[in-house]
């Protein structure tokens, strides 16, 4: 397990709908934010792909995935940048291989 709901749980205080509604909010939002931030990758948009990165971040870290969470903020870091292109091609895909097993994982656990 890639995930952990440590953080999610000590804001929740024991509601347990509360975990399961920002489980269905990442469900819901990260693996399109994800289609497109690979789609702003491949039209080369950089401003873009700093903002999409940039709203990968935070859901990513809720769920406790440091190293997902440290790819983003670099594929976010990087996307100021157009010379940084074939880095940003580099990383994405471990990202999106991230977010796409506790995608996974997530629907497993949670039959959501």
């Amino acid at each position: 397990m890639i995930y952990s709901l440590d953080k999610i749980n000590e804001m929740a205080e024991g509601d347990q709908d509360f975990v399961i509604s920002v489980v269905t909010v990442f469900l819901e939002e990260v693996p399109e934010d994800l289609q497109n931030l690979e789609k702003a990758i491949e039209e080369r948009n950089f401003e873009q792909v700093y903002k999409m990165a940039h709203k990968i971040k935070p859901n990513v870290d809720l769920l406790g995935m440091e190293q997902t969470r440290a790819t983003a903020l670099e594929i976010e870091t990087l996307g100021k940048s157009e010379d940084n292109l074939a880095i940003i091609e580099e990383k994405f895909p471990l990202l999106k291989k991230d977010v796409e097993q506790v995608v996974a994982e997530l629907h497993k656990d949670f039959q959501v």
